[in-house]
């Protein structure tokens, strides 16, 4: 059970301060999780889309350590008409087929997203959706550092966390992102990873966003934290006449 003190705080609000004193780029910290390794990717994608959900993305900006704990994700996997994949064998689509554990970033309308490749390729699981957290590796001082780089339409802050990280191309953008710097590279624990999660998250699936009807084979693959589903782009529970069962399905705990 997680002390009190190491709990993080996905809705609390924004400060507005500089760093001043930030944590080291590595911490060895005996309580907190360890990076997430390659053979964790090396399984089919709807597994690793699940057992994502709960994991804390770390990027290292502005001399600080940000965490953002993903709340959704979608498993694109072997012989689905959504994936990329299916569409045939390209050099920006390389990194589906790379090692498990690559980075698969594309340019999607409203900007970058981020994907890792899984399995025995070409699988991928797209991150969709994310909140910040604070820890004893990143402190409440890194939320203005992830505020900064995703500001509201009116380019003001977006007061609270919630839905800063709620999609894929805010995600990208709060965690400075980039295409040309990140896809068909593996993660580097320097400036980028991914964490293991410490609690096991209640999980619902539903259908994917975004997919085009000639390329939806229905299959319920997107994956969302029950208890955070307001953080993800959408919510289908909340969804008007949406039915448990047939338009999202609740999968329960996830396994250790």
């Amino acid at each position: 059970m997680n002390k009190a003190s190491d709990r993080a705080h996905p809705f609390q609000r924004a400060s507005f301060y500089v760093n001043q004193h930030p944590p080291p780029i590595v911490s060895d910290h005996p309580d907190l999780p360890e990076p997430l390794d390659a053979s964790f990717f090396d399984r089919p994608a709807d597994n690793v889309a699940q057992d994502l959900i709960g994991c804390v993305l770390r990027r290292f900006l502005d001399n600080t350590w940000v965490g953002v704990q993903i709340v959704e994700t979608e498993a694109y996997g072997l012989d689905d008409t959504a994936s990329h994949a299916f569409r045939g064998r390209t050099p920006s689509r390389e990194p589906m087929w790379m090692d498990p554990g690559t980075i698969y970033m594309y340019h999607s309308r409203a900007g970058p997203s981020l994907n890792i490749s899984c399995g025995t390729g070409p699988e991928a699981v797209l991150i969709k959706a994310g909140i910040p957290i604070s820890d004893r590796r990143s402190s409440d001082l890194s939320f203005d550092v992830l505020h900064r780089r995703n500001p509201g339409p009116d380019g003001l802050s977006r007061r609270t966390n919630i839905r800063l990280c709620a999609g894929q191309t805010l995600l990208c953008r709060a965690l400075e992102l980039a295409v040309a710097d990140w896809t068909a590279r593996p993660f580097n624990h320097n400036s980028f990873y991914i964490e293991s999660r410490k609690e096991r998250p209640r999980i619902i699936c539903a259908l994917r966003l975004g997919i085009t009807p000639d390329r939806d084979d229905g299959r319920l693959a997107r994956y969302i934290d029950h208890d955070l589903a307001d953080a993800a782009t959408s919510n289908p529970m909340r969804r008007r006449g949406a039915r448990m069962g047939h338009d999202y399905r609740d999968v329960g705990l996830t396994p250790t």
